[in-house]
């Protein structure tokens, strides 16, 4: 597995929609941190998106494993590889 940063903006997502599929992706993103997936999120200061950073084999993966979220469908996401100075892990 590779560590990935996401920048992840939602686009033409109303509050209505978004309160209302909020429950859903709030726990499917629980799953994901749960299981090592999600490693960290960060939310812009400004509220205009987040930063997430993920494991995955490829950036076809990253999107396999973030298309189950309600949101997904409103996300536009740069994804770019990274590895951690100075950690076990990269």
């Amino acid at each position: 597995m590779k560590k990935f940063m996401l920048n992840i903006q939602l686009d033409g997502l109303d509050t209505e929609t978004r309160m209302k599929l909020l429950p859903r992706e709030q726990e499917l993103v629980k799953e994901l941190e749960q299981n090592g997936t999600i490693v960290d999120t960060f939310i812009k200061l400004d509220m205009s998106g987040i930063f997430i950073v993920m494991m995955a084999a490829d950036q076809e993966d990253v999107h396999a494993k973030l298309s189950p979220l309600p949101y997904y469908p409103y996300m536009k996401i740069e994804i770019f590889p990274v590895r951690v100075l100075n950690s076990v892990n990269q």
